[in-house]
């Protein structure tokens, strides 16, 4: 079924006002208010949206942290280091508009920027779990198509022969985050269009085999409009431990960029909840992505202090199904969080004659 907005439709008999459903036409409308978007027709990609939200001078507080070396990023940089790849891209490995590429790595601090570059010269970003099997892999390059993946050491030897790739973890592809080519001021600007294919991701296979999702320039867009519609006064700091090759991850990371916020990743292999935990309270992170069985630890965990997560307003809980019974365990142990569910259709699938707790909402 479609999802359409109200506008027009608000005075309808025909569409029922708790869910926005129309019978005649088979559509749920937005029972919210619409959100100015940028016409449709304009040539527009989702960096250069972003990057337009940005306020001038740009943000002072880091716009990456990564918690497990204290590394950090600013806003400066981070714009610099996306001038520089996107020109050494097009330069040296002639990316073009529309070409796919694979991106297999573990969390990186860099992602963010690849994904800018990328996308901000119409190529297709599609992430892929670096977990996944080469046979799995090669499932899904079969969907997507690529002409160049973007890997590590570690995870290359998962790519068939014929894909070429682009090793992040090397001092070649450290140099392209900060040099420029010197004739790169003569190539032709690059026209991206909203209606313009951004990014492949893929389900996860829990009703059948894995399947492609095709997203457009517009659908990130109108996103990230609607998150600077109800952002929060002041900066906000968001601790993702979701993988960017999932919807949730990949999307809190892109977040963070357009509202000027400060992103916390954790890039270590093997993550505990006192490692969370710690990110949290050091960083004063106010939102955090979390995983159902993270959720419930929360909730159980003996070693949480009464002042540990003072800072923290939102946890969006994603990747599965998380059952009423610990969501209302989490509230009671944290009342001051506002929990919200990632995914809401699994939910209510699995909750669907029971109250939604106060605290629960869709993401």
């Amino acid at each position: 079924m479609a999802a359409s907005t109200m506008r027009s439709h608000s005075l309808s008999p025909s569409i029922d006002p708790r869910s926005g459903f129309c019978a005649e036409t088979k559509t749920f409308y937005s029972l919210r208010a619409a959100i100015p978007l940028p016409p449709p027709s304009r040539p527009l990609s989702f960096p250069s949206y972003s990057f337009s939200l940005l306020p001038s001078p740009l943000p002072s507080h880091p716009a990456l942290i990564d918690a497990s070396t204290g590394e950090t990023v600013s806003y400066p940089h981070l714009l610099s280091q996306v001038g520089s790849l996107t020109a050494n891209l097009l330069t040296h490995f002639s990316i073009s508009k529309g070409d796919v590429a694979l991106v297999l790595s573990p969390t990186r601090m860099d992602f963010l920027v690849l994904y800018m570059s990328l996308l901000s010269i119409g190529a297709v970003v599609s992430p892929v779990n670096p977990a996944l099997t080469p046979s799995e892999i090669s499932r899904l390059i079969h969907l997507s198509k690529p002409c160049l993946a973007f890997a590590t050491s570690s995870t290359t030897q998962k790519l068939p022969s014929g894909l070429n790739a682009i090793l992040l973890d090397t001092p070649q592809f450290k140099n392209m985050l900060q040099t420029t080519p010197t004739n790169f001021e003569n190539m032709k600007q690059i026209e991206v269009l909203q209606s313009d294919l951004a990014v492949i991701q893929y389900s996860s296979g829990t009703t059948g085999r894995v399947k492609a999702a095709a997203l457009s320039h517009r659908f990130f867009i109108a996103m990230t409009a609607g998150y600077c519609a109800s952002k929060p006064a002041g900066p906000q700091v968001t601790l993702t431990t979701a993988p960017t090759f999932h919807s949730m991850g990949f999307l809190r990371f892109l977040k963070g960029l357009a509202l000027g916020d400060t992103t916390v990743v954790l890039t270590r292999e093997r993550v505990t909840l006192a490692d969370m935990i710690r990110a949290a309270n050091r960083y004063k992170v106010t939102e955090m992505t979390a995983a159902p069985p993270v959720v419930v630890a929360m909730a159980k965990s003996d070693d949480l202090a009464r002042e540990d997560l003072l800072a923290l307003e939102t946890v969006i809980c994603g990747g599965a199904p998380l059952h009423v019974e610990s969501a209302r365990r989490f509230q009671e142990r944290f009342p001051h969080v506002q929990l919200s569910q990632w995914a809401h259709s699994h939910y209510l699938a699995h909750n669907n004659k029971r109250k939604q707790p106060k605290s629960m909402k869709a993401t």
